[in-house]
């Protein structure tokens, strides 16, 4: 996280003297002065960061650009579609991804295997802008049964294809995750001894095998969940869609240094704690794992 801070710091001051993405060039000496005592640019490279860095830590990060108001509220603002589309992707991610991964290793060889790698092959290999564009072309101006982007009229049907588009390359992922941790798994010796005493394939697979076999999706799906809940910018910009990874790339086409600065830091901030919380779970889902 500090290294984060270090390098959103150098940037601004690696584009030129921040004064000007504030300060127009028709601006009194008087007023160019004033900016610089405000900002603390007429102190030290070290001084301005620390007092830099004090406004980043109270999530002060001054006045967008843009929008004129402090970017910790626009991004409050957004941030509630994008983890509307979170929930909906990761409900997608979960139903195909992790049950076409079971299914597939457990009827290894079988058309059904061969119908989970295909779908793992394709939906990794479709960039998502193609994928969503196909889906608005297919199912909503030549079939009329979904929107085609926004929020403008909300209901159920506008999270239908933002969702499976931004879960579609990611359910091919954790599929192929899934698939292999599982038939490492199935293929142990602590499995083959459940079947020999008689319990029942259903619970083999989903306590003993599944369990066990959890640790590299889960991770896969950790990182997957930091990247959603931090903006998805090119879904996003495809359904129009007004959460953060939109607005980061409207920070980004309108100079807006600020917006930028925060969306990073708080994105950053989110991975980290997401992979906090992922260590943590090893503990709880693998007994055999211990913290020292």
């Amino acid at each position: 996280m500090w290294f984060a801070t270090v390098v959103v710091f150098s940037l601004s001051r690696a584009a030129g003297d921040p004064r000007h993405m504030f300060v127009s060039e028709y601006s009194t000496h008087e007023h160019w002065e004033q900016w610089g005592k405000n900002l603390g640019l007429d102190r030290p490279y070290p001084m301005q960061y620390l007092i830099w860095l004090r406004g980043a830590v109270k999530l002060n990060f001054g006045k967008s650009l843009w929008y004129h108001e402090e970017p910790i509220r626009i991004i409050a603002k957004r941030w509630v579609p994008t983890v509307q589309l979170t929930i909906g992707a990761y409900f997608f991610l979960i139903l195909t991804g992790v049950s076409l991964g079971i299914w597939s290793a457990v009827a290894r060889g079988t058309r059904l295997d061969i119908f989970g790698r295909s779908f793992a092959l394709v939906g990794q290999a479709t960039p998502d802008f193609w994928f969503g564009i196909m889906a608005i072309l297919i199912f909503s101006v030549y079939l009329g049964w979904l929107p085609t982007s926004g929020l403008f009229n909300p209901s159920w049907k506008n999270y239908v294809l933002p969702s499976i588009t931004l879960g579609w390359s990611p359910a091919a992922g954790i599929l192929r995750l899934v698939r292999s941790s599982m038939l490492d798994t199935l293929d142990s010796e602590y499995v083959k001894f459940a079947r020999a005493k008689g319990v029942s394939k259903q619970k083999v697979i989903l306590k003993h095998a599944l369990r066990n076999a959890a640790i590299v999706p889960m991770t896969y799906a950790g990182i997957l969940l930091a990247a959603f809940i931090t903006g998805t910018v090119v879904v996003e910009n495809v359904f129009s869609w007004p959460g953060l990874g939109r607005l980061s790339l409207e920070a980004v086409r309108n100079q807006d240094f600020p917006m930028l600065s925060a969306l990073v830091l708080l994105g950053t901030g989110t991975f980290l704690i997401v992979n906090l919380i992922i260590d943590v779970l090893y503990r709880l889902i693998d007994p055999r794992i211990r913290i020292n």
